[in-house]
């Protein structure tokens, strides 16, 4: 069985490390000093080697024991993002947004901020995801609203709306230059992926071989790919560029892709209403009237 670092040891040596020493540690976690050093013996036990060596009347961490506590402090603050994330410990009601990943940083914190407004007192929360999965979540009930690309699902009346497009860009590293002999490298995001189907329909359409040199399973790994100068991403986006990139002008346009917003049955009619108010700002729109 692999190594497993419990959370509550870890809240105790980074409780050693900040309150400089074990009684004061167990006094700032309203615990004992004995459960305190047995969580450390925990991790060591964990780790394979000692993490506290004594020196005289005090203790000090090992080289390896200061290196455990940064990374517990990675750890635990990871962990308690997720905890809030999903509502833990809040308790009150709350809205639960699904987004893809593609220009979410544009259109959740509008949505989110409009929601609050809407519905005071109610948590908005957001989850990052796939279109398909998105809408499993809807349809489970596990969602109230999903912000996604691709093929519409189909919805009763009310429940879903085309709100607008999201426009595309070509993007790659400084300094990058399409090649001249040979076909164009790109970095997508891995199967079934709306975007990437887009990039290489257009490239093709336009007599321009292309191939895939990269994948990932998120956008941030591609748009790291690419700030790599491994090849060109065509990317989402509202704003400006992403860091470390710059447009590609000497590539063929790629029309905006439309989004779509659909919402759990029985959700309130505000939810939708007010979210295609947020968004109405920042999409674009791509010459089709907007349909439930």
């Amino acid at each position: 069985m692999p190594a497993v670092l419990d959370i509550t040891a870890l809240r105790s040596i980074v409780a050693v490390a900040d309150q400089g020493g074990f009684h004061r540690a167990a006094e700032a976690l309203m615990l004992s000093q004995s459960a305190v050093s047995q969580h450390v013996r925990r991790l060591e036990k964990a780790v394979g080697r000692p993490l506290v060596r004594k020196d005289g009347r005090a203790s000090r961490f090992t080289p390896e024991g200061e290196a455990l506590v940064g990374e517990a402090r990675r750890i635990l603050a990871a962990h308690d993002d997720a905890l809030r994330r999903l509502g833990v410990g809040d308790p009150r009601e709350s809205l639960v947004l699904g987004s893809t990943e593609h220009a979410a940083d544009e259109l959740l914190p509008r949505v989110m901020t409009r929601l609050q407004e809407i519905f005071p007192g109610i948590a908005v929360r957001f989850r990052l995801d796939r279109s398909s999965r998105l809408n499993d979540a809807v349809d489970r009930g596990t969602l109230d609203l999903a912000m996604y690309i691709g093929d519409p699902v189909d919805a009763p009346a009310g429940l879903s709306v085309h709100a607008g497009a999201i426009p595309l860009t070509w993007y790659a590293a400084p300094g990058w230059r399409r090649p001249a002999d040979a076909p164009i490298p790109l970095v997508v995001i891995d199967s079934p992926c709306t975007i990437r189907r887009r990039a290489l329909r257009t490239l093709s359409d336009n007599g321009l071989p292309a191939t895939v040199v990269g994948e990932a399973a998120y956008l941030a790994g591609v748009l790291n790919a690419a700030r790599g100068g491994l090849g060109v991403a065509l990317v989402a986006g509202l704003g400006a560029a992403p860091e470390g990139l710059e447009a590609c002008g000497d590539l063929p346009p790629v029309p905006p892709e439309r989004l779509y917003l659909r919402v759990r049955s029985g959700s309130d009619p505000r939810l939708l209403e007010s979210a295609v108010g947020a968004l109405s700002e920042v999409l674009v729109d791509d010459g089709t009237p907007a349909a439930g």
